[in-house]
């Protein structure tokens, strides 16, 4: 199909973020913002982009995990957008929304999501807190609320 890829999206935004704004080109920065304008084209909590194979969004989206390979999720949109300089932006309040409605009593966000078997080590363990996912949250909620921080 012809439909943009959402996850490829959210990949090369990544990439863009880490250029120092002082050194993107002007096609960088053109790439930046139709890439923004996408993500925000739907509410990234929801993550229903354009599939064209798919009724509703891959549940992949949902799943909070680490490393982040070929698929994304909400997360990584999340992580994506602050450091765009997007933090404060209403349209990811969906988002914070979930990202605290995962958060365990002890602050903590579970390994939802992982590459354990396909890689050359295990990466904790799926189904249990994880040091690596509560870090990306904790580094979006910093960005997004500083003063809880």
């Amino acid at each position: 199909n012809q439909l943009p890829c959402a996850w490829g999206t959210v990949k090369a935004m990544v990439a863009l973020s880490k250029v120092p704004v002082g050194e993107r080109t002007a096609v960088m920065q053109e790439a930046i913002n139709t890439g923004v304008s996408f993500l925000f084209s739907r509410d990234p909590a929801a993550a229903d982009y354009p599939m064209g194979y798919a009724a509703k969004p891959n549940q992949s989206w949902f799943k909070f995990g680490y490393p982040i390979g070929y698929v994304t999720d909400v997360l990584q949109t999340l992580e994506v957008l602050t450091a765009l300089g997007f933090a404060h932006d209403l349209r990811l309040q969906n988002g914070i929304d979930l990202l605290l409605s995962k958060q365990d009593q002890q602050g903590r966000w579970q390994m939802e999501y992982t590459y354990n078997g396909k890689t050359w080590v295990n990466i904790e363990e799926k189904g249990k807190p994880s040091k690596w996912v509560t870090l990306r949250a904790l580094r979006v909620l910093k960005q997004t609320t500083p003063l809880f921080f």
